[in-house]
């Protein structure tokens, strides 16, 4: 049976396995440059009466010819109208890097227009907002945007040679590496949904001190744990991180 509330949001999410009569969902939002097919593995690790909704950023895979959303205000409210039909039972919402901070701008969202509070929220891989470093974007080029994408194999690498096809997947690289350099919230308010970080002990980018500062964003409970790894610590240690989700959600 079709799940009409998520076929009302299909522009913007997708289910790799449908659970009919799920008691609960985990939305999970894709780093920048990313898409939902990245978290395609995750519904097998999780309990069965828990349903996957993934993310479908707009420039990307089959929404290519779709203009990106390049600010973040703009991002969450879309997305967040899209979880509206959702709201009929518990979700938590998971966000890796880029995602990491959507994630939180949707759970203020939810909360404050819908009166709606995530169970929780699983923050990856990223900083707190509040916490995040400026980076000159002119260090940002095309060769740097590369070689931050995940999953590039040595063909995929020598096939974006090809200027076409470095042109149609570059924009949506650029255009979430804009928003989210753009997005410096100074005084972000927090919300009272309970806040778990994770991120790689060897991520560059993820001080834990500024991790940690996720819990100036919670009114309520939060949690840290560190895995061995780099940004993309979540691809190896898949069964460790989704054994850790499942028993939160619990």
């Amino acid at each position: 049976m079709i799940d009409t509330s998520i076929e009302r949001g299909a522009a913007w999410l997708r289910v790799f396995a449908p659970v009919p009569g799920a008691r609960r969902r985990l939305i999970c939002l894709p780093h920048a440059g990313g898409a939902a097919g990245f978290f395609r593995t995750w519904p097998a690790r999780l309990p069965v009466d828990t349903e996957l909704v993934a993310v479908r950023y707009p420039g990307r895979q089959d929404r290519l010819h779709e203009a990106c959303v390049s600010h973040m205000d703009d991002l969450a409210d879309l997305i967040t109208e899209a979880l509206e039909p959702l709201l009929d039972r518990p979700l938590s919402l998971f966000g890796h890097s880029m995602g990491a901070s959507v994630a939180y701008e949707v759970a203020r969202r939810l909360e404050q227009r819908h009166g709606f509070r995530p169970d929780r929220l699983f923050a990856s891989g990223r900083e707190a907002p509040h916490r995040t470093r400026d980076i000159d974007p002119a260090s940002r080029t095309d060769e740097v945007l590369i070689d931050e994408m995940h999953g590039l194999t040595d063909t995929d690498r020598a096939a974006l040679a090809d200027p076409e096809l470095r042109e149609l997947i570059l924009p949506a690289l650029r255009s979430d590496y804009a928003l989210i350099d753009a997005y410096r919230p100074a005084n972000p308010p927090p919300v009272s949904t309970p806040i778990t970080a994770y991120t790689g002990i060897s991520d560059p980018g993820c001080a834990l001190p500024a991790v940690r500062a996720w819990a100036d964003l919670t009114t309520t409970d939060f949690d840290l744990r560190v895995f061995p790894g780099a940004h993309f610590f979540l691809v190896p240690a898949e069964p460790e991180l989704l054994t850790d989700i499942t028993r939160r959600l619990r």
